[in-house]
């Protein structure tokens, strides 16, 4: 990834963004602007590491990732030859982000059943592994076959992040991954899961090896701080009532039960994207928001925990202005 002594700051945006102009162009702009990452989420929509061996070849400097690839709509293997087709695409500049994904993802889209994701990210992540560094895949279920390997180069630098709420999954990351992507988890309790990914990093062949934080931070940036509060009341609300129980659960676990229950009552019985006064704590915790100068005072906030790389995350469906505005807020920061 790309050596700077300044803060660094990656850029991503939520999945439902389905113009894949905008995609790029985004890409484009954050490369020239200065940022260190672009993270690409995948979904329901385009396959993001076809769109990331597009980007690659228009941008000079950024590190390019998937931001996350969940690890059921792909075999291991695919997702290590993707891995090492970017990589080279990319001169070197790709990071490999995994996650669970959702069971609504998983088995509605990819018609896999949703079981047991840990132990699936396990597999996942030691197999692709593996095949990186360019041995022979370590069967676990097809045992009595001829193990392969990649034709392709080896690519053992390629750092592979692991998304992960629970602390099964953080202590994972810490034992087999190069690092953390955490998303919705809150910021005062940061340290708390890097403690938990240090104990899965004590159960590896190199516990003191350095282990990256790049938190997913939803972001919006506007002129009007009451306007900017309602998009990031947005992505809070948005994803507590209409993406299943998964982050509900994580922050009533970390002692947010007040706060989630008065956004569920506030998008009752339908959705209506607020967050009350009762949960604004949710908002300072969560998100990155306010007038340019506001939300740099706020992204400060997540420099000063300790964090690698902040990945900004943006709402879908924004114009090319308020896109370049957002990007142009956090310049500042980038020199």
């Amino acid at each position: 990834m790309t050596s700077v002594t300044r803060p660094r700051i990656g850029v991503s945006v939520v999945p439902m963004e389905a113009r894949r102009e905008t995609l790029t162009d985004l890409a484009v702009a954050a490369d020239q602007a200065g940022y260190d990452g672009f993270f690409l989420p995948e979904a329901w929509g385009y396959d993001t590491t076809v769109l990331l061996g597009s980007v690659a070849g228009r941008t000079r400097r950024i590190t390019l990732g998937t931001g996350i690839l969940g690890v059921w709509g792909r075999s291991p293997a695919t997702i290590a030859m993707a891995a090492s087709a970017l990589h080279s695409l990319s001169g070197g500049r790709f990071a490999l982000g995994l996650g669970a994904s959702t069971a609504q993802l998983t088995e509605g889209l990819h018609d896999v059943p949703f079981r047991a994701p840990t132990a699936q990210m396990r597999r996942t992540l030691t197999q692709v592994r593996a095949l990186l560094r360019g041995d022979r895949v370590p069967l676990a279920v097809a045992t009595g076959a001829r193990a392969l390997k990649l034709a392709a180069p080896p690519a053992p630098s390629v750092p592979i992040y692991l998304a992960a709420l629970a602390e099964a999954s953080i202590r994972l990351a810490g034992e087999l991954a190069d690092g953390w992507l955490p998303f919705l988890y809150p910021l005062s309790r940061l340290p708390d899961g890097v403690r938990v990914l240090r104990e899965g990093a004590a159960r590896s062949s190199d516990p003191a090896r350095r282990l990256a934080v790049l938190p997913s931070v939803p972001t919006v940036v506007a002129r009007d701080a009451g306007r900017a509060r309602e998009g990031a009341a947005w992505f809070v609300s948005f994803y507590l009532t209409t993406m299943g129980t998964l982050y509900r659960t994580s922050l009533v676990r970390q002692g947010f039960d007040q706060e989630v229950a008065a956004v569920l009552a506030a998008n009752a019985p339908k959705f209506t994207g607020a967050v009350p006064p009762a949960a604004d704590r949710l908002l300072e915790e969560l998100t990155v928001f306010g007038t340019p100068q506001e939300a740099r005072t706020r992204l400060a906030r997540w420099h000063a925990s300790g964090v690698d790389m902040p990945v900004l995350l943006l709402r879908p469906n924004l114009t090319p202005d308020d896109i370049a505005f957002t990007l142009d807020a956090f310049r500042p920061l980038l020199t």
